[in-house]
């Protein structure tokens, strides 16, 4: 639900114990000679491991906490307009994704403070690090937003986590960068404490091995805790499921290529089913939904992840498989005339997929309906009043 935040606490959970390498500044930037050579002892392995070349130097700066909080303001601002925020909400309130009002800006800013402790920042080019941390925890921090760094330096990070391009493409998006962090990362520190080479990509159950460090994280944390589910999973699941899908990557193709380029997922859906990515390909339907005569406060999608935790707070844990199958989304808050109400568009890879959907969301106040467009299954959910002229659906 945004762009990248803070990294949150697998880092901080492993402390480095790495052997640093010599210090090589060449591609270090920074006004503390110290912090400097820190960075230099980590940057050049951390490359070489991450499979991207460095371009240019990469600057890193001590903030102190304050200064930290105060740029995390000031995106807030920029990312989340206070109208956007407040249209979202009741969009996911309507959806049963939020269970009580939520002042989203206030929440996700509580969410990012209570963690911070550095992180990269595309639109300067420069990694900030908290002043007055343990040197463990810095050399932590450093380890995983220096891999940031190099990868902006490849592609533009902030281009593919766009809002323009839909929730779900940037959730996907986040999951290639922050997957891809985790690996290098862990891989990383793993080496320094056993002293010999470590490939986490032929590592068995490798998500089920590092879930307990970010289930810690969703307990941990006051705010995160007592977020909606949505929220914590749109915060941790680039982290768990991310890296299964860039190691399922390295196994595919060999080679460890980052998960960028025609290699970046275009839906959590090939984030949650490599198999879809990497085999025979099955990137997203982009739907067009309109409603003509109306004020439209928000147009999104929810993405197979999205629409998994939807299904399982409706109707259950198990409830969640009738996500497999999703194939691209669409929904739209309106209003007009003091009428307001929800359309949600899905479409299917088979009408047996949809009619599963369907019947997992009924016997509630929802008005559904089975639809073909196009030769394709789509299901169109309606919350609240039907706009007065009706909707509009395009499937390519």
């Amino acid at each position: 639900m945004g762009r990248r935040g803070p990294m949150l606490t697998l880092a901080a959970a492993l402390l480095v114990s790495a052997c640093a390498a010599p210090p090589d500044t060449t591609w270090v930037r920074s006004s503390d000679p110290a912090l400097a050579r820190m960075a230099g002892e980590l940057l050049p392995a951390l490359a070489a491991k991450a499979n991207l070349a460095l371009t240019e130097p990469v600057r890193v700066e001590w903030r102190s906490r304050e200064e930290l909080e105060r740029y995390l303001r000031v995106k807030v601002d920029e990312e989340l307009p206070v109208a956007r925020a407040q249209a979202l909400s009741d969009a996911y309130g309507l959806l049963g994704l939020f269970p009580a009002p939520v002042d989203l800006r206030a929440l996700l800013l509580d969410v990012h403070l209570e963690q911070v402790a550095g992180f990269y920042d595309p639109d300067s080019t420069a990694l900030f690090v908290m002043r007055e941390q343990p040197e463990a925890m810095t050399r932590t921090i450093l380890v995983h937003e220096l891999v940031h760094a190099i990868q902006d330096q490849t592609t533009s990070l902030d281009s593919i986590t766009a809002r323009e391009r839909g929730t779900d493409r940037q959730t996907a998006a986040q999951a290639a960068i922050e997957g891809h962090a985790t690996l290098v990362m862990l891989e990383f520190m793993a080496e320094g404490m056993r002293g010999e080479p470590l490939d986490l990509s032929t590592v068995t159950d490798f998500q089920g091995r590092i879930r307990p460090l970010l289930e810690q994280a969703r307990t941990q944390y006051p705010a995160l805790a007592s977020a909606p589910r949505v929220i914590q999973e749109s915060l941790l699941y680039p982290y768990l499921a991310g890296a299964g899908f860039v190691q399922a990557l390295w196994q595919a193709q060999g080679g460890r290529p980052a998960p960028f380029g025609r290699d970046l997922p275009q839906s959590t859906e090939q984030v949650d089913d490599p198999a879809r990515f990497v085999g025979e390909r099955d990137d997203p339907t982009a739907l067009a939904l309109t409603a003509p005569g109306v004020e439209i406060r928000i147009e999104d999608e929810l993405g197979q992840l999205g629409t998994r935790i939807l299904l399982e707070e409706r109707a259950g844990t198990m409830a969640g498989a009738a996500a497999r199958g999703w194939d691209g989304d669409r929904f739209l808050l309106w209003e007009q005339g003091g009428q307001s109400g929800l359309v949600w568009a899905t479409v299917w890879d088979d009408p047996a997929a949809r009619d599963a959907f369907l019947d997992t969301l009924a016997g509630g106040e929802w008005a559904l309906e089975a639809r073909t467009v196009s030769d394709r299954p789509v299901a169109i959910v309606r919350i609240g009043a039907e706009p007065p002229s009706g909707v509009e659906l395009s499937v390519p």
